[in-house]
């Protein structure tokens, strides 16, 4: 007696999908949701186009006291700098063949269109980079490598900033030298005592410490970032804070020496910053390793820790100063061991 199974119909079963593409990649953009678009501006100097505004750098100081009927101080002015910021350009580009074009389209013959889910990957792509460079100084650094490694793979301790499938230069620690040119990231390992291993699939010269991996000729030519703008030295937007002093950052990196978190170090930063004339920060962002740093301070101290909501949107843990409540953002972008306190005028918006 012959008795029909699964294995006896399977050539006429059918095979049951879902509709739509499920996505297993990372694609927060939390700092870049705060700047705003604008085209106000924008002037054409020689060379291109630029952004040009200006700032009060130096007060009127023709004050003073007097006695009774003596000559006034004498008239001074104020003094302006023009900053001048070149734009940037970030391009995305795909290609598709004119038959895939036409038969993987319609529901019937793919899970998504093949024309939308490349465009809007692609401008996916575009916003997650641009939430990198928001942390960035323009150079466009991904990473940098923390010990010798081989033709074929490269060591460094944090590749937040990596995915499988970038196409990457790499560059001598001289910052000039091409030691691999638009080759492809096969494989990031899994940390050993903290260092991880990148592999590429082109050999290329052999990796040592310094060197460092950009986009596929991106080098120098990304948007100034936190990285470019919170600085204590190096001119910014042709304003050099050497000669322009209260054009500078308020920096406190312990000469890149790590140290732990405290409460008192974060209101002493808020201190300087306003000391300097740069307001109260209305934000820190932070990454998620520092956030629960702080978040570890105010369990220590019996402190409530849950998450707020903030004026213009912001979702954070509270920071404190002098009855002020800046909201602490994680940003998974962010880099690692870091605050940057700044002064968003549309957290008030």
């Amino acid at each position: 007696m012959a008795t029909t199974t699964m294995a006896t119909v399977d050539a006429i079963l059918k095979e049951v999908y879902e509709s739509g593409v499920n996505d297993q990649l990372q694609s927060e953009i939390t700092a870049l949701k705060r700047i705003e678009k604008s085209s106000e501006g924008i002037t054409h100097t020689v060379g291109g186009k630029y952004v040009r505004f200006p700032v009060r750098t130096k007060r009127n100081h023709g004050i003073g006291a007097r006695s009774e009927n003596e000559a006034l101080p004498i008239p001074r002015t104020q003094s302006y700098d023009d900053a001048n910021v070149s734009l940037k350009y970030l391009y995305g580009s795909l290609e598709l063949t004119g038959q895939t074009f036409e038969l993987a389209d319609k529901d019937y013959q793919a899970f998504a269109s093949v024309l939308d889910q490349e465009v809007n990957g692609l401008k996916e792509g575009l916003r997650k980079d641009t939430a990198r460079q928001v942390y960035g100084d323009s150079t466009g650094v991904l990473a940098t490598a923390t010990g010798a490694g081989n033709t074929t793979t490269l060591l460094t301790t944090n590749v937040q900033y990596l995915e499988i499938g970038m196409i990457v230069d790499v560059i001598d620690s001289d910052g000039v030298t091409v030691n691999g040119s638009a080759v492809e990231i096969t494989n990031i390992s899994a940390p050993t005592a903290g260092v991880y291993t990148v592999t590429f699939g082109t050999a290329i010269t052999a990796t040592a410490a310094g060197d460092k991996v950009y986009r596929d000729n991106s080098k120098d030519k990304e948007m100034n970032g936190f990285g470019s703008i919170i600085k204590a030295s190096g001119s910014l937007y042709a304003i050099d804070p050497s000669s322009t002093p209260v054009w500078k950052a308020t920096v406190d990196s312990n000469s890149g020496t790590l140290r732990a978190l405290s409460e008192g170090r974060m209101i002493q930063m808020v201190d300087s910053i306003r000391i300097l004339g740069g307001g109260v920060p209305t934000a820190i962002f932070a990454s998620l390793g520092v956030r629960r740093s702080y978040f570890n301070l105010l369990v220590q101290q019996r402190r409530a820790t849950n998450t707020q909501e903030f004026t213009g949107g912001f979702k954070g843990l509270a920071f404190v100063s002098d009855g002020d409540e800046i909201p602490v953002i994680s940003d998974v972008d962010a880099p690692p061991n870091e605050m940057q306190f700044v002064n968003d005028p549309y957290s008030s918006s």
